[in-house]
């Protein structure tokens, strides 16, 4: 049996069967995850000091990563006792994961390859979550991941941004077959991709694609309780190819917010930004040194704006990410 070691000093036991995340969980300590199959950055956490072997191969920690003993708490066992570079996740509430029934209420299209879909849960169901979680949306033995776009103060009603995948099993389903009253099954809540106290001035959100459904959920929660954030700087920086693709804005009524949508391969007939989110939150001349910032959508943004805000000040445990990851 090992030790594991948290930055807050908090410590739990793990053997050698289990990983990093599973012996924490089973100690009641919560770390940053999401998917909890080796297939995203959430989990990420930087080893101090000790000896770890990978569970299963892994493919998406870079080599720099790698360098610098970075590993994936779901998919990481340790060979010693270990020290770690995070803490849990302290007070925060995470709700229960249950599988309800819903059915479909609206099927609204977005754009040639997006569509929002709500689904609508029995009065009874008592669903919670945090607003920026994901559910698993289960089709017989289909199962999909999706970002809830509505925040936690939802009515029994929960929206999501659906993508129109090329042989995307789900994704056909949805644009071709779904019909109004179809009957579904949801998994949730997952993940902790959702708004963390701060005493920081500025907080800046980024999202690419359909990314932008958890931080629709995040910014609608805050317009509830706008009064403790009167006093931050916040920004929202929204990647998109062409401009068709930029299918949602804010529309908050108490939220002071700047919102700098950014297109990275219109040529003619747009004014705004053009580029890279990343780069474009670099251009605004942000103290990142007093930031938070919360990304979602492809890994390749999250990567390149992880490496790109970290060389301009941005404190490492002050960057939170979901990344979307495409399955057929």
């Amino acid at each position: 049996m090992f030790q594991i070691k948290l930055k807050n000093n908090k410590t739990f036991s793990c053997d050698k069967d289990s990983t990093i995340f599973e012996a924490a969980k089973k100690n009641n300590i919560l770390l940053e995850h999401s998917c909890l199959s080796s297939r995203c950055r959430s989990c990420a956490v930087k080893v101090l000091s000790g000896k770890t072997i990978n569970k299963e191969e892994e493919l998406v920690l870079t080599e720099e990563d790698k360098n610098e003993n970075f590993v994936l708490s779901c998919n990481a066992k340790p060979l010693s006792n270990i020290e770690l570079d995070i803490e849990d996740l302290g007070e925060i509430t995470l709700f229960e994961k249950k599988i309800i029934p819903s059915k479909i209420s609206v099927i609204e299209k977005l754009t040639n390859d997006v569509i929002k879909v709500v689904l609508r849960l029995p009065p009874n169901s008592n669903f919670r979550f945090n607003s920026g979680q994901y559910v698993n949306i289960i089709k017989g033995n289909l199962t999909r991941s999706y970002s809830i776009a509505n925040c936690s103060d939802h009515k029994n009603q929960l929206e999501f941004f659906i993508k129109n995948y090329e042989n995307g099993l789900m994704s056909s389903y949805f644009f071709k077959e779904a019909k109004i009253n179809h009957l579904l099954r949801l998994e949730g809540p997952i993940g902790t991709f959702f708004l963390r106290d701060s005493s920081f001035k500025n907080i800046v959100f980024l999202a690419t694609g359909t990314g932008v459904a958890p931080i629709k959920s995040i910014l609608e929660g805050l317009d509830k309780s706008h009064e403790q954030y009167q006093n931050k700087n916040l920004w929202l920086f929204v990647g998109a190819r062409y401009q068709e693709y930029l299918f949602w804005e804010p529309n908050l009524k108490n939220l002071n917010i700047k919102y700098i949508p950014v297109l990275s391969r219109q040529v003619n007939d747009w004014n705004g930004e053009k580029g890279y989110v990343q780069d474009i939150v670099l251009k605004q001349q942000i103290d990142l040194e007093n930031t938070q910032v919360y990304a979602c959508g492809s890994n390749d943004m999250i990567n390149s704006a992880k490496e790109l805000f970290f060389k301009n000040n941005l404190k490492e445990n002050n960057f939170f990410s979901d990344a979307f990851v495409q399955t057929n």
